[in-house]
C-alpha cells in the first residue's frame, strides 16, 4: 500500500496553495479528505490528485483562441464572493 497521509499544512506546501483555501474546500465539501479522530482533516496522496484535477481549467471545448473570429474573453472566478458580484451584476 503507498498512500500517504498529509496535514492540511503539509499538503498545501505540497500544492503551494494556502493551507486555509484547501481546509474551506474540505469543510464545504468541495475537496475529498478524510477525517480522524474528532474532525482532524487528512489528505491522501489520491485526495491531493483528485484536488488538482477538480482545478484544473481546460480549454473552452466550442472554440478556439486561434480561430481568427477575434480574442476568446474569458471571466475567472475566485471564490464565493466573485459568484454573488457577478450574479448581481448582471
Amino acid at each position: 500500500m503507498e498512500i500517504e497521509f498529509f496535514e492540511p499544512a503539509e499538503a498545501a506546501a505540497l500544492m503551494r496553495c494556502t493551507e486555509s483555501w484547501l481546509r474551506d474546500g474540505a469543510t464545504s465539501g468541495r475537496f475529498p479528505h478524510a477525517c480522524w479522530g474528532k474532525g482532524k482533516i487528512i489528505f491522501t496522496s489520491e485526495h491531493i490528485l483528485e484536488i488538482a484535477k477538480l482545478s484544473e481549467i481546460l480549454p473552452d471545448s466550442t472554440g478556439s483562441p486561434f480561430s481568427g473570429s477575434g480574442p476568446v474573453m474569458k471571466e475567472r472566478l475566485i471564490g464565493t464572493r466573485s459568484k454573488v458580484r457577478l450574479a448581481t451584476a448582471r
